[in-house]
């Protein structure tokens, strides 16, 4: 027999397994009662697929279509008692969404694929659904009146965090302001922003924060937009330049918000409301001085029919050469007559309307595209040209201004050798 030291001294080399295996037996029968118990240890929650379709199509609006960071295509779920919050990145913006679920049971985080669950809602009725998610092998299965979907989703803690450009700063400052003086903005001068790689700081729109109002600008150096608006007050100065991305974002998703929180930050800007939260870093670099290039004395006035002078330069638009898109103007005391030709095709365009011109006859050429997309903006009956002369910029303002708010819009003019 063979003795093998125990707690109490030696014991048998029979009594020695035969405790072995019963130590053995209770450590997998824990493991296995462990591992049944983690089976049924779910995240459930019941939500509208109204209601969950329209969060997750607002957030997906940030998400690229090719992503270097394979999670980045998925949105990342989070239940937190009876909030359900959904996040969208693309590491340089980041929008999170939160919306009121029903029956909710624990909590966690797990990514879900973007596309497939967009693309699924958009063809479901409006009905209630049912999330059953197992947080040990993270499988979701989805249920409702009618059918049924299950798949795997990701580890919530993968998914990148921006925390880091949200950390507290003495250079922070927040103010409140109502949506429609932001959406305005953005309306007013995303059109004009420019697309050249070289000059980054071009590519955006310039918020230009005063302690009572905003300014926002746009140039790509041919046209300049400047729009004032002091609906808001925000009591500090500061300014940053927002990327075209961000400000398409948010003229979609906060459309139907009453106000926004907005945040400014050392590298990056929150817009807030009450059921989105958008994080935006700035472009670096510093936007011209916009105040320079606007022309200070414009002594001849121009007033004419937004509308009539609109649909006669889109008439003659179509027979423009398409290098240059040049229109001639020959302005009269009384009468606009602009003319377009095309040498290539043989074609020319001349047409007529009737304006009030204050100084002396004058021939000047601007771009057919670009003055399109200024009368475009500009959404009252009759519109202003202020000129000093023909080598200087023609600028575009409205004929009548609200009390709290005004546009203008500058136009290079084109060399014309005659009309």
């Amino acid at each position: 027999m063979i003795k093998l030291p125990g707690v109490y001294g030696f014991v048998p080399e029979k009594v020695y397994l035969c405790r072995l295996v019963n130590l053995t037996a209770i450590v997998l029968y824990y493991h296995i009662l462990n591992k049944k118990s983690t089976k049924y240890r779910l995240m459930k929650f019941n939500v509208s697929s109204k209601t969950l379709y329209t969060f997750v199509s607002a957030v997906s609006k940030v998400i690229n279509s090719k992503n270097a960071l394979t999670i980045l295509n998925n949105f990342l779920f989070e239940l937190s008692g009876d909030t359900l919050t959904v996040t969208a990145s693309d590491l340089e913006n980041t929008l999170v969404a939160h919306m009121e679920v029903m029956d909710a049971e624990g909590e966690g985080r797990f990514c879900v694929d973007a596309r497939r669950l967009v693309d699924l809602l958009k063809e479901m009725p409006d009905q209630g659904l049912e999330f059953n998610i197992n947080d040990q092998n993270l499988s979701v299965e989805l249920t409702y009146a009618t059918g049924n979907y299950s798949f795997i989703a990701l580890n919530g803690s993968e998914y990148p965090s921006n925390e880091a450009d949200a950390e507290a700063s003495d250079a922070n400052f927040s103010f409140v302001c109502p949506t429609e003086q932001v959406l305005k903005g953005i309306d007013n001068t995303l059109f004009a922003v420019g697309n050249d790689d070289l000059r980054p700081q071009m590519m955006g729109i310039l918020w230009d924060i005063k302690p009572d109002g905003i300014v926002f600008v746009s140039t790509d150096t041919r046209k300049l937009v400047r729009y004032r608006n002091n609906m808001s007050e925000p009591g500090q100065e500061g300014s940053f330049i927002l990327p075209v991305k961000p400000a398409t974002v948010i003229k979609n998703v906060f459309a139907k918000e009453e106000a926004i929180k907005i945040t400014v930050e050392p590298k990056s800007v929150t817009f807030e409301s009450p059921s989105y939260r958008f994080n935006c870093r700035f472009i670096k670099g510093n936007f011209p001085d916009y105040n320079r290039v606007i022309p200070q004395n414009n002594p001849y006035v121009v007033t004419l029919d937004r509308q009539q002078f609109l649909t006669a330069i889109r008439r003659v638009a179509v027979f423009v050469d398409q290098g240059h898109g040049l229109v001639k103007f020959r302005i009269n005391a009384d009468k606009l007559t602009m003319k377009a030709t095309d040498n290539n095709f043989c074609t020319s365009a001349r047409e007529e309307v009737p304006c009030d011109f204050t100084g002396s006859d004058m021939v000047i050429g601007f771009s057919a595209p670009y003055l399109i997309e200024i009368i475009n903006t500009i959404s009252t009956e009759n519109v202003l040209l202020k000129l000093s002369d023909p080598s200087r910029p023609g600028v575009f303002v409205p004929a009548e201004q609200s009390a709290d708010s005004d546009l203008l819009m500058l136009l290079m003019p084109m060399t014309v050798s005659e009309f």
